[in-house]
């Protein structure tokens, strides 16, 4: 049985992996700052899915998740680096400490969890997934922090995917608009509500689901994606791929 550990797993996207894997008898391990939502994922998602606290800006906090999760399964097979934060402020605002909390929290916790993983990975002959973000790619103002950590997420992916491989493989996802309302803890839950200009603006016409994710994900995991590895897969439903002209 394959075991899977998810960074941020406690809400919106990583939530939804979490229980996409279980549906389909994957052990997981989630992590998280918010032990308020673990502790709810854990009591909703049942059996299979263990929840330790983390602070994934806190090396020694990485390397205990790490442990734990051989502790209670035997095995790390695969790891998904999902956690994510932004700070939107004009750069001339961005302090710097605001700007080491975004790379921090985002990238080089990114690089830790890999760094610790990878013995265990590459005894199980696993993967790692990381979550970057279509703001790697395009950006809106005030989203300088953002926009680095996640380009060096996908940057981050073809470094790994040539040191770790042939025995571990490593891919991105960038989701693109992804609605999470559905996927937060109870206090901060709600029905996504989308207008028609929100649908169109996708050539799909709807705004993204965190299944959505989840389906890639589980795909990346599989040995039906065993000749892929190195590659950033953006899901925005063709938004990016839409001119947009203004009137």
């Amino acid at each position: 049985m394959a075991t899977v550990l998810i960074t941020g797993g406690a809400q919106g996207i990583g939530k939804a992996i979490a229980k996409y894997l279980l549906e389909r008898s994957y052990q997981v391990m989630v992590c998280d700052l918010d032990e308020e939502a673990g502790k709810e994922t854990k009591n909703e998602l049942g059996q299979g899915l263990e929840f330790f606290p983390c602070d994934v800006c806190r090396e020694e906090d990485i390397k205990h998740v790490i442990m734990q999760t051989i502790f209670h399964f035997g095995e790390l097979t695969a790891l998904i680096n999902n956690t994510g934060i932004g700070i939107s402020k004009p750069i001339t605002e961005l302090s710097l400490d605001d700007w080491h909390k975004v790379l921090n929290t985002n990238l080089t916790s990114a690089f830790l969890f890999s760094k610790y993983a990878a013995p265990h990975l590459k005894k199980a002959k696993g993967s790692i997934i990381n979550i970057a973000s279509t703001r790697a790619l395009m950006s809106e103002a005030n989203t300088e922090a953002y926009a680095a950590s996640k380009g060096g997420m996908v940057a981050l992916t073809h470094a790994l995917t040539i040191s770790l491989g042939p025995d571990v493989r490593v891919n991105a996802i960038s989701p693109g608009w992804i609605d999470v309302s559905a996927w937060q803890k109870t206090n901060r839950r709600k029905e996504p509500q989308h207008s028609e200009a929100d649908k169109t603006q996708h050539p799909v016409n709807r705004v993204g689901t965190p299944e959505d994710i989840a389906s890639m994900v589980h795909y990346l995991l599989s040995e039906a994606s065993g000749f892929i590895t190195g590659q950033n897969f953006v899901i925005d439903g063709g938004m990016t791929k839409k001119m947009i002209y203004v009137d």
